[in-house]
């Protein structure tokens, strides 16, 4: 049995990702937003154990069993809770100075890695 959103849930991702309003997913939260469509021809990945179960229900997903996150457009999913905190890592070092993630981190005593799992040195 496939995974089935309410269509008003779905209208609300499909309308969010339409205004090009940026999407974060960690874990198996992909299978949501695969579900109201919109990862269709997209490149994602989720928790990499789910997915050989998860090509299967959404075959049409570019899936991505190796790195810890993806970004498609205003589109970021991530395999793991671990893999989410970097991803949103990177997104914040995208959006801001440096000197402002970097106090943030350091208030954090987090060290973000990088897609293939590598330390970064900030």
């Amino acid at each position: 049995m496939a995974f089935k959103l309410s269509d008003r849930f779905a209208d609300f991702i499909r309308a969010h990702a339409a205004a090009n309003k940026v999407i974060f997913t960690t874990c198996t939260g992909a299978v949501v937003i695969a579900a109201a469509g919109i990862l269709d021809g997209k490149n994602a990945t989720v928790n990499h154990e789910a997915i050989p179960f998860i090509k299967n229900t959404f075959p049409n997903v570019k899936w991505d069993e190796k790195k810890q996150w993806v970004v498609d457009g205003n589109i970021w999913t991530a395999s793991g809770a671990f893999a989410g905190a970097d991803m949103i890592a990177h997104w914040v070092m995208e959006n801001y100075a440096k000197e402002v993630y970097t106090l943030g981190f350091l208030a954090l005593d987090f060290q973000p890695r990088d897609v293939n799992r590598q330390q970064l040195v900030l």
